[in-house]
């Protein structure tokens, strides 16, 4: 089933909300299965590149099935082949902690790509989204 317009709100409200909590102003966008955008919430104070960040980094995850994390190290051990594959996409890819595929057992829906604090304040950003979807499921 793929992912909802009612789920990446739920997504995106409960990353703002943490984000609020920590002191943190983000930006969080959601990406389907094939990397296209179907949601983005820039919170105010957010950095205006944040927009851009966040989708980059949802899209990395989302085409090559991996967290931001687990996609640095493709990088950093397949630069040129990394280089390469991010020319194909729309907009070039950012592998970094901040971006987490969104599942549904096996299947991959999309992915979370959170933009505008420290890398793993963006995750932890994220990861609230995340959770507040499975808790709705």
């Amino acid at each position: 089933m793929p992912l909802t317009f009612d789920q990446t709100q739920t997504l995106i409200a409960a990353a703002h909300e943490h984000a609020r909590g920590a002191g943190l102003n983000v930006t969080v966008a959601v990406v389907d299965e094939g990397g296209l955008l179907k949601a983005l919430g820039r919170m105010d104070g957010a950095p205006p590149l944040s927009s851009q960040i966040a989708e980059a980094k949802a899209v990395g995850a989302a085409v090559w099935h991996r967290d931001g994390d687990q996609l640095a190290g493709v990088q950093d051990q397949r630069a040129a082949f990394f280089g390469q594959v991010s020319r194909l996409t729309r907009l070039p890819l950012i592998p970094a902690d901040g971006s987490v595929l969104i599942r549904e057992g096996d299947a991959i829906l999309g992915a979370v790509g959170v933009s505008g604090a420290k890398p793993e304040e963006d995750r932890e950003c994220a990861e609230a989204g995340l959770a507040a979807i499975r808790e709705n499921a």
